[in-house]
């Protein structure tokens, strides 16, 4: 197997609120667009955030009503601090705040209008003993 690409897709009530989120904090673009659709790209990602209306007839009867629920959208940063102190600046509500687990994870989160998570996470492994410093 070969996997040219990849996306994430996720169920939403208000497509255009979550694309235009991730277009205005996160650099995002719609790449395609259409009545309850939109993919949007960073050309540094590596992948398509996909958003759909929920209710949509060409999904599955079983997927129709889903929401993105229980799912974390992360992104890996080199400035987590920065980019904390933009979105901060821009008035965004952080929903998580900066937190370090003791594995070397640092991350924090935001939920866009409909409610899916956005967390931004940098990683400490170098540390001794997974700690941080």
């Amino acid at each position: 197997m070969k996997i040219t690409s990849s996306a994430v897709s996720l169920n939403v009530d208000d497509v255009a609120a979550s694309s235009a989120f991730l277009a205005a904090h996160f650099g995002f673009h719609e790449e395609m667009a259409a009545d309850g659709f939109a993919s949007l790209t960073r050309e540094d990602v590596g992948m398509n955030v996909i958003f759909l209306r929920r209710g949509l007839p060409s999904l599955p009867a079983d997927q129709r009503d889903d929401r993105a629920r229980g799912m974390i959208l992360a992104f890996v940063v080199d400035d987590l601090e920065g980019e904390l102190a933009r979105l901060r600046a821009e008035g965004v509500t952080i929903t998580m705040p900066l937190t370090e687990e003791e594995w070397g994870e640092r991350a924090f989160q935001v939920r866009d209008p409909n409610g899916v998570i956005v967390q931004l996470v940098d990683w400490n492994a170098g540390a001794p003993n997974g700690s941080a410093g």
